[in-house]
């Protein structure tokens, strides 16, 4: 009779567990910090700095979304990524003249 091997909670596990968590409160605070600075003038909706932010929290979300089987969210931030990529494209161009 072959014995069962049970795996036990590893500190690898743990700590991915966290690094996921970092990353979606990341996505969280990116999405609100680039409102934030744009509703109060801070920065101009066209900035690098506000798509960047825009395009790298969104991304936070959708990882930790599709982690914890939390679809709808992981969805709408794909699209907001995507869009945050054109528009990062577009300012990348403009601002090498082509």
């Amino acid at each position: 009779m072959k014995k069962r091997v049970e795996y036990k909670s590893t500190s690898l596990q743990y700590h991915h567990g966290i690094l996921a968590e970092i990353i979606g409160w990341y996505g969280t605070v990116a999405l609100v910090l680039a409102y934030a600075l744009v509703s109060f003038g801070a920065i101009a909706s066209s900035s690098l700095l506000y798509q960047v932010l825009n395009g790298t929290g969104a991304l936070g979300i959708v990882y930790i979304s599709f982690k914890k089987k939390n679809y709808q969210p992981g969805v709408l931030n794909i699209i907001w990524a995507i869009i945050a990529l054109i528009a990062i494209g577009g300012i990348v161009l403009a601002s090498a003249n082509f």
